[in-house]
Formats: structure tokens, sequence, C-alpha cells
């Protein structure tokens, strides 16, 4: 996990949860929610510099670390 993310938002947190349950993917760099673009155009990219979602195209998935996050909350 990037250490200068210290605490992530409730939207960072409800992106994560979304993603956990296999209702994101990356389609042209944007993470797409329930097949909508994210309201946030800047989480998936924020998410995945933290090390919490892998960013590649395809079904987004958590990374370890993004799991244990979740865990934790």
């Amino acid at each position: 996990m990037d250490a200068t993310i210290t605490a992530i938002s409730g939207r960072d947190r409800a992106v994560l949860r979304a993603v956990a349950a296999g209702r994101c993917e990356y389609a042209a760099g944007t993470l797409l929610v329930d097949g909508l673009c994210c309201c946030d155009q800047f989480v998936g990219p924020r998410l995945a510099r933290a090390g919490l979602i892998a960013a590649q195209a395809g079904p987004a998935r958590l990374t370890d670390d993004g799991r244990a996050l979740l865990a934790a909350a």
C-alpha cells in the first residue's frame, strides 16, 4: 500500500466494496461501476496508485492490500 495514503474516504471504501462484489471494470482507463462511468473520475487511478486495485482492462479486482483494508474496516 502506498505509504502516502493514510486514510481513504467513504467514497473510496464504497468503490472498493463494489470492486469486491464484482460490479466494476476498467475500460479505456476509466472505472465503470454497474456499466456506468464512476461519478469520481479520479477514484480508479487513485486507488490503483495506492495499490488497492489492479488497473488493467477488464474486470476490476482488489489487490491483497485492498482486501486487507476492507477486512479491517
